[in-house]
């Protein structure tokens, strides 16, 4: 595995929350078989704060939907937290997603209609459970207390994405994944967003898949994938 170490001191420790053993990816094409991963093997320690680097195409998107139980592989193992997800059905993959898994992406994916505070309070809402702390306790995190009751309409793009950012933590799962939380922004208010998802890390373990070295770089490693495989 070609890793970059830049320096970040998050509260990780030495526990493998999630371990990608063998992992090959094929979708159908016609009558062909692509293969888009090919034989992953990959460790991301509990707290630790990774980029998934790689050029268009190299499998970043689909080794994010692996590991967040959005998909299966073709073959291989995907462990988290001990517990081996590719042997689970699909009613236990949606239960276990949404207790331990966050996602961010490039597009804010709020729903129009409701407010802030509203939209955040989903995951919770599809869980069955009613906790208005949790909700006012994530917002407050992204520094929105005072916009809980806008609609996305009148909120900035930085804003949006922090509301879609409390929303991916108020069930304070274990794992957030963001796909590109930036490609949106310009850039002055995407290295908000960098700061704010380094400051979550270390409570938890942030995953992010970006082409951009440079906000890479305030990771705490780097996991390069060229052609499917993780980069020598």
């Amino acid at each position: 595995m070609s890793d970059s170490d830049t320096g970040n001191t998050n509260n990780t420790n030495n526990t493998d929350i999630i371990k990608v053993m063998n992992v090959t990816k094929n979708y159908s094409l016609g009558s062909s078989e692509v293969e888009v991963l090919h034989d992953i093997d990959l460790n991301i320690k509990s707290g630790e704060f990774v980029s998934i680097m790689g050029q268009s195409g190299s499998g970043k998107t689909t080794l994010m939907n692996l590991i967040g139980m959005l998909d299966r592989p073709t073959s291989g193992n995907i462990l988290i937290n001990g517990s081996d997800i590719t042997g689970h059905s699909q009613k236990e993959l949606v239960e276990m997603r949404r207790r331990a898994v966050g996602f961010i992406f490039q597009q804010f994916h709020l729903i129009p209609s409701l407010t802030a505070y509203e939209n955040v309070a989903l995951p919770l809402v599809f869980a069955g459970m009613k906790d208005e702390g949790a909700v006012a306790s994530a917002m407050e995190r992204v520094g929105l207390s005072h916009r809980m009751h806008h609609k996305p309409s009148e909120l900035s793009g930085g804003e949006q994405q922090r509301v879609a950012i409390a929303r991916a933590v108020v069930m304070k799962s274990e794992i957030l994944l963001a796909d590109e939380p930036t490609g949106a922004l310009d850039a002055v208010t995407g290295d908000r967003i960098i700061s704010l998802l380094k400051s979550l890390a270390g409570e938890m373990t942030v995953i992010m898949v970006t082409h951009n070295r440079e906000l890479a770089a305030h990771s705490d490693r780097i996991i390069e994938l060229q052609d499917g495989c993780v980069k020598k």
